[in-house]
C-alpha cells in the first residue's frame, strides 16, 4: 500500500496540485459492547477501510474520500479532490498557506499490552456481566455497564515528503446506575474508565479491578444520593475533582482556545470565543496557579496519536502559564492566517492538533491531551482541611456554555458539603456558574500529583459535518473561591 500511496502522490503533483496529502485507513474497527440489569443491551462491530485525499491548488483545498482501494480509484478520488479545489479557488477571500514542518519517516503506535480485539466476545461478556450484577439495587430503575474499543492502522503519505505508519488503539469503558429520589426524580451516578499516562491502553485496563470495579462505590453513594437533601443556593467555595474538572477544562479552556474558533470559522455552528488575537501574552486568564497545555506527547491517551493528520508530530505546548495565556490550539494553515491577521509572530510552529474523525473527514483543529499541571497545596484531605465553607462536586449531569465560552452553567451528579474543614453530608442537584475568566482567577488551591487524573473523553463534537474526537483531560483537584451554587 506504501508503493500505491506514493504513487497517488506522484499523480496529483503531475496535475498541478501545489501540496497533496493521502490518509490510507487500512484497518478502521469499532466494537462496541453494552449489558444493561443482567442481560446483553447492545452488540456493535464495524470494520471497515477506506482513504482521503487532501489537495491544495491555487491556496484553496479540496477533499474527497472513498473505500474503493485501487490506485485507479484512488486516482479518480484524487482527481475529484483537484476539482473541488479549483472551484473552491474562485470564491475564496484569503488563500491557504502552510506553515513548514519537517520531513518525516516514521511509525507510532499505542501502548498496549493486550489488544481488546484478540479478546473473544465471550470473555468481553463475561467480565462487564460481572460488574453489571455487582451494581445491581432493588431500589434501583436500571444499571449497566458498557465498553468500546477502537484499532485504527493509517498510512499517512504527502508531496512534502513525509510517510508515517499509525497503529491506534483507545478504550472506552463506563459504570452507570439510575434510580429516582424521593420526589420522583431520576438520580444516576457513573464511573468513566481513567487512562493511567504512563500505563497501556487495553484489555489489561478492564480487568483491573483497582482501575474499573468501582462498582461498589458507585452503587452506594447512589443509595446516599437518593435521600440526600437538595444543594442549597448558596456563594461557597468548590472543589472539583477530576471528573467535573474535565469537563470545566474542556469546555472552557480546550474550547475557548482552539484557534480556529478564535478566528470564526467556528460561528454558524459552535460558537465563537472570549479570546482575541491581541490577547495572547498578556490576558491574564486564570490566576498564578494556573498552567495549562495541550499536551500531544502524553504516553497513553486517546489524545496520544503520535502525529497530527499534517504530518505533525505531536508537542507539549503550553496554553496558559502562571495564569497568562501563552499560546493555542493550532495547526499549520491556522497559525498562518492568524499570524498574518495579527501583523505579527503569536504562533511559532504548528501545535500538532490537526485531526479528522476518520478517513472520509477533513482535518480540522482539535483537543489533543489539554492538561492542567499539578500545583502545591497537598492531597484532596490538604484541601478539604483548609476549605471552611464548600462544596466537593464530581461527575458532569448537564452543562450549558455561552456562545463564545464565556461563561458556564453546569450541574454535578453529586456533591459533598464541607464545614469547618470536614465533609458534613451529601447534597443532590448540584449546581454551580461563573464567567469563565473570573472562575478561573478565582482559582486559589491545585492539588498535587496524587490527585493529578487522565481523564479520556471521547464524544467531543465539532466542525461541520460534525466530527466526533477522543481525547483526555490530565487535571488535579482544584479549589475556586466564592462560587454560585445551587442556581
Amino acid at each position: 500500500m506504501l508503493e500505491q500511496g506514493r504513487q497517488v502522490i506522484n499523480y496529483l503533483q503531475q496535475h498541478g496540485v501545489d501540496y497533496a496529502d493521502i490518509r490510507i485507513h487500512q484497518l478502521d474497527e469499532e466494537e462496541t459492547i453494552a449489558t444493561m440489569k443482567g442481560d446483553v443491551d447492545k452488540y456493535n462491530l464495524v470494520s471497515k477501510q477506506g482513504y482521503g485525499i487532501r489537495v491544495l491548488v491555487n491556496g484553496a483545498w479540496g477533499f474527497a474520500s472513498s473505500e474503493v482501494m485501487t490506485l485507479t480509484a484512488m486516482q479518480q478520488t484524487g482527481a475529484q479532490a483537484i476539482a473541488k479545489a479549483k472551484t473552491a479557488s474562485d470564491y475564496i477571500q484569503q488563500k491557504v498557506r502552510l506553515a513548514p514542518k519537517a520531513v518525516i519517516q516514521d511509525s507510532y503506535s499505542s501502548p498496549c499490552q493486550i489488544d481488546p480485539f484478540t479478546v473473544s466476545t465471550q470473555d468481553k461478556l463475561a467480565r462487564l456481566l460481572q460488574l453489571d450484577s455487582q451494581l445491581a439495587d432493588k431500589r434501583f430503575d436500571y444499571w449497566g455497564v458498557s465498553a468500546s474499543f477502537y484499532k485504527r492502522d493509517i498510512l499517512y503519505i504527502d508531496s512534502e515528503g513525509s510517510e508515517i505508519r499509525r497503529h491506534l488503539i483507545e478504550l472506552d469503558a463506563e459504570l452507570f446506575a439510575y434510580a429516582k429520589d424521593q420526589n420522583g426524580e431520576q438520580c444516576r451516578r457513573t464511573f468513566n474508565l481513567p487512562q493511567d499516562a504512563n500505563g497501556t491502553t487495553g484489555w489489561e485496563n478492564i480487568i483491573n479491578d483497582a482501575q474499573f470495579d468501582h462498582t461498589a462505590r458507585i452503587r452506594e453513594e447512589l443509595l446516599a444520593l437518593l435521600d440526600a437533601p437538595e444543594c442549597e443556593k448558596e456563594v461557597c467555595d468548590v472543589i472539583l475533582l477530576p471528573e467535573m474538572m474535565a469537563l470545566q477544562t474542556h469546555e472552557t479552556i480546550g474550547h475557548a482556545l482552539e484557534l480556529d474558533r478564535i478566528l470564526g470559522y467556528e460561528l454558524s455552528y459552535a460558537g465563537g470565543s472570549h479570546v482575541d488575537l491581541a490577547d495572547f501574552g498578556q490576558l491574564q486568564f486564570g490566576s498564578h496557579k494556573l498552567t495549562a497545555r495541550a499536551d500531544g506527547t502524553v504516553a497513553n491517551s486517546p489524545g496520544s496519536i503520535g502525529y497530527d493528520d499534517d504530518g505533525v508530530k505531536a508537542r507539549n505546548v503550553t496554553l496558559i502559564k502562571n495564569g497568562i495565556l501563552q499560546d493555542a490550539i493550532t495547526s499549520r494553515q491556522m497559525i498562518m492566517e492568524a499570524n498574518a491577521k495579527a501583523g505579527r509572530t503569536i504562533f511559532s510552529a504548528s501545535g500538532a492538533t490537526s485531526r479528522a474523525q476518520n478517513y472520509s473527514n477533513l482535518p480540522i483543529e482539535r483537543m489533543n491531551n489539554i492538561n492542567i499541571d499539578p500545583g502545591q497545596d497537598g492531597s484532596l484531605a490538604d484541601i478539604i482541611a483548609a476549605t471552611e465553607n464548600g462544596l466537593l462536586m464530581e461527575t458532569p449531569r448537564s452543562w450549558s456554555i455561552g456562545s463564545n465560552r464565556e461563561n458556564f452553567h453546569f450541574a454535578t451528579e453529586v456533591a459533598w458539603k464541607i464545614k469547618h474543614g470536614k465533609i458534613t453530608h451529601m447534597v443532590r442537584n448540584a449546581t454551580y456558574r461563573g464567567d469563565s475568566l473570573s472562575f478561573w482567577n478565582a482559582l486559589d488551591m491545585v492539588g498535587d500529583e496524587r490527585t493529578w487524573q487522565l481523564q479520556p473523553v471521547f464524544q467531543c463534537g465539532k466542525g461541520q459535518p460534525n466530527q466526533i474526537m477522543r481525547l483526555a483531560h490530565g487535571i488535579p483537584a482544584c479549589r475556586f473561591k466564592n462560587v454560585q451554587v445551587g442556581e
